[in-house]
Formats: structure tokens, C-alpha cells, sequence
């Protein structure tokens, strides 16, 4: 099911004026150091009156951010379509086909799905003004970029683990399932690559990055294993105490969740300290091309990346104090945090000969 909310812009004179041309009232969303004509590109996406984002963050992680865009832009409505990241994918692919290109901005945590987004020409380049402050490993070919950088993590109920103690890093969790087996049967919880374009990037990262991921995933299969499309769906589950602890699931989530609740528990292991970032672009053919440009700037700008980060999700750049940001992380675990490259390499991942090869061998670990 589509999901699609739409952020309008505040009502009234403020819009009116924004909509009028009124530059004072949209210079305010225009940050020092950008070029003189940057203003320019500033009335055009305000012409427009619209950005469409096809996105799989969801409403609360992402609403900091378009509120901020809205009070720097008053004049830009923003029509967010929550789809998860393989439904933001498929629509992405239909549109082109049938030539009816509905997103401005597509992002998600789907960073191989976007890759081949971008391999199939269906990303604009477009150098931002904010790429400079960002890691050479977060742009490619000024099409893709990443706009987060956020820890995979274990997550567990306090509670419900008793006197069984918390594995802390990755070698620890391969032993903790391999002994408590039949204590953990029914209790373990992780996605379903098959289901979630996330779930398959953490999965496959391992795969080729680690020499113990199949011996994960085998002791993970030993006891009655449950997968899920979701973080928030393993959440839950976590927290009403039916699962006990659950591993490879998006820890920005996770840190947010157990400050809410002190009865979760995160470890981002420092033997494994995988990151994945939520990746944007702009489509080819975007229906709002300004309006496109000036989001994404926004999105990467310190401003931006403070909303992110207030909402949970950790900035990529090291000058945002609000929250977590890259510098942060990487002290969390233990200065061995290793965020996953935005480059050609992840095609590797969408190749039809691999994707099957990598099922086949997820399903025979499970089954032991």
C-alpha cells in the first residue's frame, strides 16, 4: 500500500509572499557561501511550487527534516510518498517506462537499488554546493550521495535475556546462538533480505566483507529463526518481549528507540562495525528540477543534516552537534566504524547470477 502524505506550506501571507517573488522571503533559505546565483535557482523551484520525494524513511524520522525545508522555503510544497525501499525502487522503474516521472528526489537506505537507478540513467548529475563538506566516499559522479551514516546494530530486551548475557561483538553472537539454541527458539529476530532492499545490503556487505557471515546465519537458522521487512517491525516485537534480541537492524533506529525505553539494549560491534547511508538523487526528468536541486542542497547543508540528526538519524558530516553525527559513531565503536562506499561496487549486489547465488546459500544456512 502507497503511502503518501503531503507537508504544505505554511498558509497565509508568508506563502503568498513566497509565491509572489518576494525574496526576502525565501533568502532566508539561501546559506552564505553559496553563488550569487543561486537565488536564481531559488525562484525557479518556488515557480515550480513543489518537490515529490520517494522515499523509505519514514513519517516521523523524516517530518524535523521537510518542517525545516518548509520554514527555509515556504514557497515549495512537499509531497512526501513513503515507500519503502523496494517499492520506491519499482515505481521508480515503471514511471520511467510508461515516461510519467513522478519523483523529483528519490532516497533511501537502499544503496544498491539507487546504484542501479543511477546504471540505468535514471539519475541527474548535479554537483551540490555542499559537497565539498562531505566524504570523498559519500558522492558519486555528483549522482548519488549519501545524506547519513548509520550503524548496523543487535538489539535486545533486557528483560527477557535475564542472566543470559548480551553478546557485544560479532564473534560473541555467533557463539551466544550456537550455546542458547533451544533457549532462543522462536526468539531471534533479523530482516529478510528477500523482502527489505536493507536487509539485503547488510547481508550482502557481510557477505563479502566478513569470513563469518554463513556461520551467522547458520547458528541464526538453529534456532527457529524470524524475519522481518522491517526495523520497526522487529521493534516491536523486541519490546513486547515475543523476541528476545535481534542483530543486523538499523541502529539509528535502535539508539532512538532505547532512549525511549530502558529496557532495550544496543550494541554497534566493534568487530563489525558495518554503516549504511540513506543515498539521494535526483530523477532524470524530474517534474521539478529547481525544486529538486534546492532539496538536495538542503538535504546535505548543515541545517538539514541537524534536522536529520535531532530525528535520529546521524549526520554525516562532522560539524552538526545536534545528535549523532559520523565522528560520534565512530568513537561509539571503538574507532572501527566502516561505512559502506557509495561507488560502482555496489552493482556488484544487483548482478541477477549473484543475487540468486546469495539466496541460494542464505536459505541452505538456515536450514543448517
Amino acid at each position: 500500500m502507497i503511502t503518501r502524505r503531503h507537508f504544505v506550506a505554511g498558509a497565509g501571507a508568508l506563502a503568498a509572499a513566497a509565491m509572489a517573488g518576494n525574496r526576502s522571503a525565501i533568502a532566508q533559505g539561501v546559506p552564505a557561501g553559496y553563488p550569487a546565483v543561486y537565488g536564481e535557482l531559488v525562484d525557479k523551484a518556488v515557480k515550480e511550487g513543489a518537490v515529490s520525494i520517494y522515499t523509505s524513511t519514514d513519517d516521523v524520522q523524516g517530518r524535523p527534516l521537510i518542517e525545516a525545508f518548509r520554514a527555509a522555503f515556504p514557497g515549495i510544497r512537499v509531497d512526501y510518498n513513503d515507500l519503502g525501499t523496494n517499492g520506491a525502487y519499482n515505481r521508480v522503474i515503471s514511471e520511467a517506462a510508461a515516461k510519467q516521472v513522478g519523483s523529483d528526489i528519490v532516497w533511501t537506505s537502499a544503496m544498491d537499488l539507487q546504484m542501479v537507478l543511477v546504471s540505468k540513467g535514471q539519475a541527474e548529475t548535479y554537483k551540490s554546493p555542499e559537497a565539498a563538506q562531505l566524504p570523498a566516499w559519500a558522492n558519486f559522479n555528483d549522482q548519488l550521495y549519501a545524506t547519513s551514516v548509520e550503524p548496523v546494530a543487535i538489539m535486545y530486551n533486557k528483560s527477557m535475556l535475564g542472566a543470559l548475557k548480551p553478546p557485544q561483538t560479532r564473534a560473541e553472537l555467533i557463539a551466544f546462538l550456537q550455546a542458547n539454541k533451544d533457549a532462543l527458539k522462536g526468539k531471534v529476530a533479523s530482516f529478510d533480505p528477500e523482502k527489505s532492499g536493507s536487509g539485503f545490503l547488510f547481508f550482502n556487505n557481510d557477505a563479502r566483507t566478513t569470513t563469518d557471515t554463513w556461520e551467522l546465519v547458520k547458528a541464526f537458522g538453529g534456532t527457529d529463526p524470524k524475519v522481518y521487512g522491517s526495523s520497526g517491525a522487529m521493534r516491536e516485537k523486541i519490546a513486547s518481549g515475543e523476541h528476545w534480541i535481534a542483530f543486523n537492524l538499523i541502529g539509528s533506529y535502535a539508539i532512538e528507540w532505547a532512549k525511549k525505553n530502558s529496557n532495550l539494549g544496543v550494541v554497534l560491534p566493534p568487530d563489525h562495525a558495518a554503516a549504511f547511508s540513506r543515498v539521494a538523487n535526483i530523477s532524470k526528468g524530474a517534474p521539478h528540477p529547481a525544486a529538486a536541486r534546492v532539496f538536495l542542497d538542503f538535504l546535505l547543508s548543515q541545517r538539514g543534516q541537524t534536522a536529520m540528526a535531532g530525528s535520529g538519524a546521524p549526520s554525516i558530516r562532522t560539524d552538526v552537534s545536534e545528535g549523532l553525527n559520523i565522528a560520534k559513531l565512530n568513537e561509539m565503536a571503538g574507532g572501527k566504524l566502516k561505512p559502506i562506499p557509495v561507488s560502482a561496487a555496489l552493482l556488484e549486489a544487483s548482478d541477477p547470477k549473484t543475487r540468486a547465488e546469495f539466496f541460494q546459500k542464505w536459505k541452505q544456512a538456515l536450514r543448517g
